[in-house]
């Protein structure tokens, strides 16, 4: 694609590579056949396509606007268009880059303002989202729909002992993944002490940033990676194999630190490393022999791929081998590829999109009637959770002898 960005912007580390990534584009609309937003509203501005489009004439001179910061904010950053993409556009690179540009030089309303500054300040910290978490479920018999649907049932957290081993690997603690689904990193404590493998738990850092790198702040985000790297680092001089991030989520974001900090002098090369480091729970026990472990789970499970393993981590099918070699019956699930619509923040700030997708992803999952939905990731988990009776866990849940099914 031609472009003609305006110079000021071109002279810039974010404008040469916005112009790099437009140039790549040829908008053959192949990304919009898989876009969930496009499919769900017909209009191309809603599609990668269309947004490509809006970024270069912003970056070209025009006058940024609401109607495209509506569209921009719109995308799930789902990355359903970077699979069918064929000319390899680096998508999730650009659009960060574009809502960037659109919040300096659009104001929003000030209850938008007020609902994603809240967002930033009380998701990422424990020490404020565990309360207000355990404050609604309180209440949450009596709570309006529209909040009981944010509010998950409360589970009771397990504490486990930890073996200590030879081989050790690295398991944040994270943020939400916490509070709302606790016994995800339980069950893989456990799994991993049966495989003569030692978690560590930093008592230090937290969120991965990915909150605020999507909600437009991307300083926030590299403090966020930073302190992680720093609580990390000595744990990896002293031989951890790996960083196990149990939410697919905060995997995908955690692999792309080497890119965020790749300008920064004192933490660009810690933070590659820590790219490299970083290991989704399937990359991991995928070398392991799983059927060792056994497992008491119902065997018929319909698993939800979320679209930060598959689309993100480029992990499309590695979990799925792993469950059928261990045994487990999948159920076909038609649309696979496509989103559940929880995309981090995004079912709270585009709750209409995101309950169409839900309801979609749920008739899919369920069709053949499987006894449970297994996914990978805590948002995916809750999100599909609120709308369903059926059973939906982290999938390494499964392996979890102490869990009674």
């Amino acid at each position: 694609m031609e472009t003609k960005i305006l110079q000021h912007i071109l002279d810039t580390d974010v404008g040469k590579e916005a112009d790099s990534i437009l140039r790549s584009c040829v908008h053959c609309g192949f990304c919009n056949a898989t876009c969930p937003t496009y499919q769900e509203q017909g209009d191309e501005l809603d599609g990668p396509r269309g947004r490509i489009y809006q970024i270069k004439l912003m970056l070209e001179g025009q006058e940024p606007s609401r109607e495209v910061q509506k569209h921009l904010d719109r995308c799930l950053s789902c990355l359903n268009c970077t699979t069918t993409c064929p000319s390899g556009v680096k998508y999730n690179h650009l659009i960060d880059i574009g809502r960037e540009y659109v919040e300096e030089h659009v104001p929003r309303p000030i209850h938008e303002k007020v609902v994603r500054w809240s967002l930033r300040k009380v998701l990422p910290y424990p020490k404020f989202f565990a309360p207000l978490m355990k404050t609604g479920q309180l209440f949450r018999p009596i709570l309006p729909n529209v909040l009981k649907d944010k509010v998950p049932l409360a589970v009771k957290a397990i504490v486990t002992n930890n073996g200590t081993h030879k081989r050790k690997i690295i398991l944040p603690k994270g943020c939400v993944q916490s509070t709302l689904t606790p016994n995800t990193d339980t069950a893989a404590t456990r799994v991993f002490d049966r495989l003569n493998i030692e978690t560590i738990v930093p008592t230090s850092g937290g969120c991965c940033g990915a909150v605020s790198l999507h909600l437009s702040a991307p300083d926030e985000a590299k403090g966020f990676m930073k302190r992680n790297i720093d609580s990390w680092w000595p744990y990896i001089e002293s031989g951890a194999e790996a960083i196990l991030v149990t939410a697919s989520g905060c995997g995908l974001m955690v692999k792309d630190y080497g890119y965020h900090l790749k300008d920064d002098t004192v933490y660009a090369e810690k933070a590659k490393k820590v790219s490299e480091l970083c290991k989704d729970l399937c990359e991991i026990l995928r070398i392991e022999d799983l059927l060792t472990l056994g497992t008491k789970a119902p065997k018929k499970i319909a698993f939800h791929a979320p679209c930060t393993l598959q689309h993100g981590q480029k992990l499309l099918g590695k979990t799925e081998a792993l469950l059928q070699g261990a045994g487990f019956e999948l159920t076909p699930v038609n649309d696979s590829h496509s989103c559940c619509g929880s995309a981090g923040t995004y079912s709270v700030l585009q709750p209409k999109l995101s309950g169409q997708l839900r309801a979609k992803k749920l008739d899919n999952l369920l069709e053949n009637k499987p006894t449970l939905i297994a996914t990978a990731n805590v948002g995916c988990q809750t999100h599909l959770q609120s709308a369903t009776e059926s059973p939906v866990i982290h999938w390494i849940e499964l392996f979890d002898h102490e869990k009674v099914w």
